[in-house]
């Protein structure tokens, strides 16, 4: 389990070498290679890893999860959980904390494939400089094929990453070591007054070596975030053990080579092994830059599911690309989105030094929600006294205010764009949600209770052989389809299932707590069938699983029921004309609830019904 979570968690906070240092030195933060600045930078640095990740995330937060899962949604519907007696407003505040966390995600996510696959293939400048040109032409093919190959899964390959950055995490700690032996003094820099020395020699400028230090802890919210897939021991063990160790003997060592010849700070990752090893050093990097990539690639596609699930955001197709693990899931809609954004990253700024200026914000956005809504955690689910979780959350948080002002100061080098990105999933998600709520009010208004119409069929119907089972959003009213059928068919099936699928906020279910299964008589039963949010729904195994309940269902004698919305645009719409216009388009985008629930579709019927919204 700790080899396997080096292969998924560790790969973004683990490729950071490649341009931390470099970026703190280079990239307009008015920082000299001088010794009182590069252990003064390296000593926050060190603290800053050590309060942000050690501490904040790997001792405190990873302790609350939700049914073992972790993540911004998982710790949303914790606070949520322990706000049940509370009124609606603070869940409310809560869910756009957890809608913040989200859209801050997407917007690092397509910054960090290509941030770390352009700094390791820049590193063939230190081997032929006049590859340099050809950077961008292998950034886009590696990234490119790298996308192309998600539809066929990531199982088997998947097996060489925990191995793979074991190695890479091995040689960062071997290569830092050899160059911290012929300068030792580095080692000063664990002092913290170093950091304390720069911080007020630096004053206000020193939120500009603040924007590029932040490097060295972005990929901290996916230990975490994975914590689901591992476990929180396996992943405190590597973190301890093998890739802290690693990170921090790799940038002492950078110091110590800096300290030793200023003038390699431009390229001092690559610098640290003799010329006849930097293509292998180049080839490793590039290896562990991809498993990065992946990484944030399958976190995408995981959180996208949650996020479906719980309702953020509209329907899409989900494929699972193996048969014995149930968390390798394919989006292709996200996927193709996903790869667009980035390539046109890489031709757009074509450098990870100009990309440097956009990393970070979101990062450190993401950052502080998490504290948050930890914060909310402490007090409302471990019951710590108010007092207590600020100050300690409050505490932890100064350093991500610190990084999270330093990149806001970027943004006219490129920080708007993580930001501009959050702010259009923010939009979108907020746009579906409430657009949904109004159609499930519009549904609500007027719905005839399911027990009511029982008691009104005073005269049966025409009935006939079979099965009908009638998606619906709530098991207690009637279903729009049903009295629709009733009305133009003039006939009922001899069972009839109303069947509701209910999201849960919880990862996964038990398989024994699937259905709630209640016979109403006359041949009618209501079903509802609960998922976790880190699960598929799938109505035929659902209705397989109550044959204990007296259902036995046969594909071939079942006939599945939809509604199916048209939505009319409202000349007084409450959503305001812009965001109706584009809920509207949102909903033409979601995919058929016969996909999304995989009904068999040869036993779908839709039957229409007009919504003005």
């Amino acid at each position: 389990m700790v080899l396997g979570a080096l292969g998924v968690v560790f790969g973004d906070i683990g490729t950071s070498p490649l341009y931390t240092l470099r970026e703190t030195f280079v990239h307009g933060s008015g920082m000299r290679p001088s010794a009182d600045h590069v252990l003064g930078v390296l000593s926050v640095l060190f603290w800053a890893v050590t309060l942000t990740v050690t501490i904040k995330y790997v001792t405190l937060i990873m302790r609350a999860d939700n049914k073992g899962e972790g993540g911004v949604l998982a710790l949303a519907t914790l606070a949520s959980q322990g706000l049940a007696r509370k009124g609606r407003r603070a869940r409310y505040v809560i869910s756009l904390f957890a809608i913040a966390g989200l859209a801050l995600f997407y917007g690092d996510a397509i910054i960090t494939p290509a941030m770390t696959v352009m700094s390791a293939v820049e590193g063939l400048d230190s081997f032929a400089p006049a590859l340099t040109q050809y950077v961008v032409l292998l950034s886009l093919l590696i990234l490119v094929a790298l996308f192309a190959l998600q539809s066929r899964g990531t199982a088997r390959v998947g097996r060489l990453f925990g191995p793979v950055m074991l190695v890479w995490f091995v040689v960062l700690g071997l290569i830092g070591i050899w160059q911290i032996a012929q300068h030792p003094a580095v080692l000063w820099a664990l002092d913290p007054l170093y950091g304390f020395r720069l911080i007020a020699d630096r004053g206000f400028g020193i939120f500009w070596a603040f924007g590029s230090i932040v490097l060295a802890v972005t990929g901290a919210e996916a230990l975490y975030a994975d914590m689901g897939h591992f476990g929180r021991r396996p992943i405190r063990l590597a973190w301890l053990c093998i890739v802290l160790p690693g990170l921090m003997l790799n940038y002492f060592g950078q110091g110590a080579l800096v300290l030793e010849n200023p003038v390699v700070v431009r390229r001092v990752f690559f610098a640290m092994v003799p010329q006849d090893m930097v293509l292998a050093l180049v080839a490793l990097s590039t290896l562990a830059a991809i498993i990065a990539s992946q990484a944030v690639i399958s976190g995408v596609f995981s959180l996208s599911r949650a996020a479906i699930q719980l309702g953020y955001l509209p329907r899409m197709e989900v494929r699972h690309t193996s048969e014995t693990e149930i968390g390798q899931i394919y989006l292709p809609r996200v996927n193709w989105l996903l790869m667009t954004a980035i390539v046109v990253l890489v031709v757009g700024f074509g450098s990870s030094d100009r990309l440097a200026g956009a990393y970070g914000l979101a990062v450190t956005g993401a950052m502080l929600v998490d504290g948050v809504l930890a914060t909310a955690v402490a007090i409302l689910v471990w019951r710590w006294h108010w007092p207590l979780a600020i100050g300690v959350f409050g505490l932890l948080a100064v350093p991500d205010i610190a990084f999270f002002i330093a990149n806001a100061l970027k943004i006219p080098e490129g920080a708007w764009l993580p930001l501009v990105v959050a702010s259009l999933v923010f939009y979108t998600i907020t746009t579906w949600r409430r657009g949904r709520e109004l159609v499930s009010a519009e549904l609500a208004e007027g719905a005839l209770p399911l027990v009511q119409f029982l008691e009104r069929m005073e005269r049966a119907p025409n009935r006939v052989a079979g099965t009908a089972v009638f998606m619906t959003a709530d098991v207690n009213t009637t279903p729009p389809a049903l009295l629709h059928n009733l009305k133009h068919n003039k006939i009922l099936h001899e069972r009839v299932i109303v069947m509701e699928v209910e999201t849960v906020g919880v990862p996964r279910v038990p398989r024994a707590k699937r259905v709630e299964v209640e016979r109403l008589g006359k041949g009618f039963y209501t079903v509802k069938a609960l998922y976790g949010f880190m699960e598929q729904p799938d109505v035929p195994a659902a209705l397989r699983a109550c044959r204990s309940y007296g259902i036995a269902y046969d594909e071939m004698e079942t006939s599945f029921f939809l509604g199916r919305e048209t939505l009319v645009p409202s000349s007084r719409s409450r959503l305001g004309r812009w965001r109706r216009d584009f809920f509207i388009s949102l909903s033409h985008t979601a995919s058929a609830s016969k996909a999304f629930f995989r009904i068999p579709p040869n036993r779908a019927i839709e039957l229409g019904n007009q919504i003005q919204i």
